[in-house]
């Protein structure tokens, strides 16, 4: 009876806890973004012009765009329809529970967890999309309905609390929904793959990216349902997902994360060379993730120029970062102002499983601007490479970006020729104890968490 008291006693908390967020970070959903007509914009390797023969800003949500001449409009337009297209996870509640615990929702801890799915969804939509590929329902998503959520959410709340911690999302959401259209083959298959990474990180048991496997992996090294997760535990967790997962369609694909802000190239290429699981040999994609720090106690402005230019690659997943006390995902630039898409908002939860399920809360309707100078200096930065050429050729310009950016004596991080091994570290990732964490690898992420900040 105690133990059943105690579990109800985390359900209401949960439940408080997600009521209280959505209505704190609903003015997330309704503020304007202005962007300068003056300033190429960034967004995830591809530039943007806005200009105009007028100066001043313009608004990203769709707010002002009749008042922008038409071929400005069109290149505003492509922007809109990029950002949408990126894969948004943020907050969900009312999931299945979470093994181990009362929890059925992630809000108030995990929000490093969501940038992390969403940095890792950008490489798979790289992997299995491309770069080109946009949503064809994206400028469907219109600025109304960013509105319309933070307010139900105030309506709910006003009513009564437990009425706001179970009801469902603005029915007009789903009622908006774009009817099907045509499409040729090819669409149909880039929908098919846009559904199934959605699906991956889907918030039950069984999705190979979900919360729930990154919890049971995250176990490994001492976390726990409801802990804090810095970027660089992140990193680690990503990877013993990719590792673990099971289905034929992500044999293809390898994570790396760097040690002790170190890229071993031969252990990188190994990675690529191993057999797939279907036992022929073959050449897998990597996304290698660098967890770093841009600074002490504060993120130092001279590191500007280098975020910039990773955010400049067409082959960045973007950045798992934040504030203190807030992980967001960034994904682009504007002048000194970062772009992201921030996972505070928590809705419902959506069960990936059933045919055509709603796409809408996987897609962020505007995006968000933060001056460079407020980020937290600890972060995890991440881009992909289909082939070894591609490593290589990447692995080459970082350098030369790190070396022509860096005022300090050391760059941010570095490529090292040969093994990690060759430089009395531990055994080659591919050979690593049949624990999902080597000790080599429990020591430097108990020394990442102590020094990350504390995510709410």
């Amino acid at each position: 009876m105690e133990a059943t008291g105690t579990d109800e006693v985390e359900k209401i908390k949960s439940k408080f806890m997600s009521a209280w967020h959505n209505m704190k970070y609903s003015w997330v959903l309704k503020t304007k973004t202005y962007f300068s007509r003056n300033s190429p914009v960034f967004l995830l390797g591809k530039c943007y012009h806005f200009k105009t023969e007028d100066s001043g800003e313009l608004s990203a949500d769709g707010s002002n765009f009749d008042k922008i001449s038409t071929e400005i409009s069109g290149n505003v337009e492509e922007f809109r329809k990029d950002f949408i297209s990126r894969i948004w996870l943020t907050y969900r509640e009312e999931f299945p529970q979470i093994q181990g615990s009362a929890l059925t929702t992630d809000c108030g801890w995990g929000c490093t967890l969501r940038t992390g799915q969403m940095l890792l969804a950008q490489g798979l939509m790289l992997h299995f999309l491309g770069r080109a590929w946009v949503w064809p329902e994206a400028l469907a998503m219109d600025s109304c309905d960013s509105e319309s959520w933070p307010s139900s959410t105030v309506r709910k709340l006003t009513a009564s609390l437990e009425a706001s911690l179970t009801a469902d999302r603005d029915p007009r959401l789903l009622a908006r929904r774009p009817a099907r259209r045509d499409c040729d083959g090819t669409e149909r298959r880039n929908e098919l793959y846009h559904r199934k990474i959605i699906s991956w990180f889907g918030d039950s048991p069984l999705a190979a990216f979900g919360l729930h496997q990154l919890i049971e992996h995250g176990k490994k090294s001492g976390k726990m349902a409801g802990d804090w997760y810095g970027p660089a535990v992140v990193a680690h967790i990503l990877r013993k997902a990719v590792e673990e997962a099971r289905d034929p369609e992500l044999q293809g694909v390898t994570v790396y994360v760097a040690q002790d802000c170190t890229v071993y190239s031969s252990d990188v290429i190994d990675r690529q060379c191993s057999l797939v699981d279907s036992g022929r040999a073959g050449t897998k994609a990597v996304i290698v993730l660098v967890p770093v720090r841009l600074g002490g106690e504060r993120t130092n402005t001279d590191y500007l120029e280098f975020v910039k230019g990773i955010l400049s690659l067409e082959y960045c997943v973007g950045i798992i970062g934040g504030r203190p006390k807030q992980s967001y995902y960034f994904a682009g630039f504007q002048d000194d102002s970062l772009i992201y898409m921030d996972p505070h908002y928590c809705q419902s939860f959506v069960d990936v499983s059933i045919k055509d399920f709603p796409l809408e809360s996987f897609h962020c309707p505007s995006p968000k601007k933060m001056s460079f100078k407020k980020m937290d200096p600890s972060c995890t930065i991440g881009f992909y490479c289909r082939t070894v050429q591609d490593f290589e050729k990447a692995s080459e310009e970082i350098t030369k970006m790190l070396k022509s950016s860096s005022k300090e004596k050391y760059p941010l991080f570095t490529f090292v020729k040969g093994h990690s091994r060759d430089y009395d570290f531990a055994s080659s990732p591919l050979h690593e104890e049949n624990d999902l964490f080597s000790e080599d690898e429990k020591k430097r992420l108990k020394r990442f968490s102590t020094e990350e900040f504390v995510l709410l």
